[in-house]
């Protein structure tokens, strides 16, 4: 993907995560992951994946 259509994913889940509100932001997110994960129809690397958005997180 190149920058711009990340950008526009980006906007798209941000703008949907704020439309299902705090409550539930969380059960979104997994099941989004789900998705793009069972589309990616590749195990490795939708573990790398998860590895990679769980690196450098502030805690």
């Amino acid at each position: 993907m190149s920058p711009d259509e990340v950008e526009t994913v980006y906007e798209a889940m941000a703008r949907q995560i704020d439309a299902v509100g705090a409550e539930h932001s969380e059960l979104f997110l997994a099941k989004l992951a789900l998705l793009l994960a069972e589309r990616l129809d590749d195990t490795g690397a939708a573990l790398d994946a998860i590895a990679s958005a769980a690196a450098n997180l502030a805690r």
